[in-house]
């Protein structure tokens, strides 16, 4: 049974998305600030994190990157900001989906599903493949990516997409291809949530983020994956 920690101010938010996700079968935790859902996380095992942005303790944003810090726990973020910056922001400091308020308990439920059957995926490698002579290894048994020997925080759905594309080096996928196999067919967001991911993954993986040697942008298209395995 998964576990999914509901973070909201708001009680009456909490209640209504604790009861759809235990009609769901999920059992659930609840956290009223930020500090508390740091507790949480530290102390009991968490399979999803459903976020709110507007805690009276602490900014959502804030929370989000220090749970980035430690954990590669799955994030969805709820809030009321509607903007295309924020949408964006969140993505950047490590949220995998983003659902605004007012929202549908039932869609929310949907991409909590959506998000864990993508992070269950444990079988796109061998157990563990590396590139440029042990620059970068992912172990998919363990499911981790190591960055000269350095373990790299990848959120799940940084660490899906660079698994899709490093098990066919040198295949052109386009982003909508990337969205399918990376958000799932349930995603109607902005295709340019892909574009974002890959910013992150670069920023974690290459040695010049600038030009990069794994992720390859293929202009018009989509992405590629460059690494040589060895």
């Amino acid at each position: 049974m998964k576990t999914i920690l509901v973070v909201d101010d708001e009680e009456k938010i909490r209640d209504v998305m604790v009861s759809y996700l235990n009609k769901e079968g999920f059992k659930t935790l609840e956290a009223a600030t930020g500090k508390e859902a740091l507790y949480t996380l530290q102390n009991l095992p968490v399979d999803l994190v459903i976020l709110d942005l507007m805690l009276p303790d602490m900014e959502g944003e804030l929370v989000c990157q220090t749970i980035r810090q430690n954990h590669s726990v799955p994030i969805l973020m709820l809030t009321a900001k509607v903007s295309e910056n924020n949408r964006i922001k969140g993505l950047s400091i490590g949220a995998d989906d983003y659902v605004t308020k007012p929202f549908d308990p039932r869609e929310v439920v949907a991409r909590v599903r959506a998000i864990l059957r993508r992070t269950d995926d444990r079988h796109l490698l061998a157990d563990r493949i590396a590139f440029n002579n042990g620059h970068l290894v992912i172990d998919s048994l363990k499911r981790i990516v190591l960055r000269n020997g350095e373990p790299v925080n990848l959120t799940p759905n940084e660490y899906s997409l660079l698994l899709a594309l490093a098990k066919y080096p040198q295949r052109h996928f386009s982003r909508e291809e990337l969205a399918d196999k990376v958000l799932g067919y349930e995603f109607e967001g902005d295709i340019r949530t892909i574009d974002q991911h890959v910013k992150n993954i670069r920023h974690k993986i290459e040695p010049d983020p600038k030009n990069p040697r794994y992720i390859v942008t293929v202009y018009g298209y989509g992405y590629r994956f460059s690494g040589g395995a060895r």
